[in-house]
């Protein structure tokens, strides 16, 4: 029966639909209303195909940003143009979106094992747990459930694996793009960080300008490009490199000159 069709991890598609719907709406004026999201890119969005698809980008906070990206692609893929406006776009949503997550994080209580549901893909750290340095090899089932979410549908990691800015990219993205040759869409956010707690929660201050860039897909020659050339295109992608630091650095000195002679 179709009530009771399930995802290829077993999660119902219909409690999958009101989940997104209930908590669309509770989350909609995080990001139109008392925040305003600026979105850049929704074209590109509405051009890409079911299966198969990438997004990866920087990170800022557990879950508001994981939030914010499934509003932007519902909204686009409605016809929105580069805005939130009217919630109706989560009545029929996209529901075969994935978000990868430290399966620590999946664990830390009621509120994100329900965000789970709508679509988590835990996984098992391989350098940090409980906030200590660790090392151990990669959980071969996490590459596939990477897989077989890849195949359904569309999966969004954050290959700096941390919501610590200009943290090195990790490897293991550049891997997985290599074996499973998605289209690979990057995406840079800002303003959550200010927005929100690092769990992304809690409010911290309303009237943060936040901003999601989407950057056309890379052009990746899966065959031929080694794992450094591709993790090198990511961090440039994700605007994550040490040249966009020194960048913003410039941009905020100069921001505090203007405001020392007003």
């Amino acid at each position: 029966m179709a009530l009771f069709k399930k995802d290829p991890f077993g999660h119902t598609l219909f409690i999958k639909r009101w989940l997104i719907r209930v908590f669309g709406l509770i989350t909609h004026s995080r990001y139109d209303g008392f925040n305003q999201l600026k979105i850049e890119g929704s074209d590109i969005i509405r051009s890409l195909p079911p299966q198969n698809v990438l997004f990866i980008s920087n990170h800022q906070t557990y879950f508001a940003d994981v939030t914010a990206m499934y509003h932007v692609f519902n909204a686009s893929l409605k016809g929105r143009k580069d805005t939130l406006d009217n919630v109706g776009y989560l009545w029929n949503p996209k529901l075969n979106i994935y978000y990868v997550a430290a399966s620590e994080t999946m664990k830390s209580g009621i509120l994100p094992k329900i965000l789970g549901y709508a679509g988590a893909i835990p996984v098992n750290r391989t350098w940090r747990e409980k906030g200590k340095e660790i090392h151990r090899e990669v959980r071969q089932s996490d590459v596939e459930n990477i897989g077989i979410a890849l195949a359904d549908g569309w999966v969004i990691t954050f290959p700096q694996g941390t919501t610590s800015p200009w943290k090195p990219i990790r490897k293991g993205t550049a891997h997985l793009i290599k074996q499973y040759k998605p289209i690979v869409v990057p995406i840079v956010i800002d303003g959550f960080r200010r927005s929100f707690d690092k769990k992304g929660i809690n409010i911290k201050k309303k009237g943060i300008q936040q901003s999601m860039i989407i950057k056309p897909p890379l052009q990746i020659d899966y065959e031929n490009d080694t794992v450094e050339q591709i993790v090198a295109q990511i961090e440039i992608a994700i605007e994550q490199h040490e040249s966009f630091l020194k960048v913003r650095k410039l941009e905020s000195d100069n921001a505090l000159q203007v405001e020392s002679k007003q």
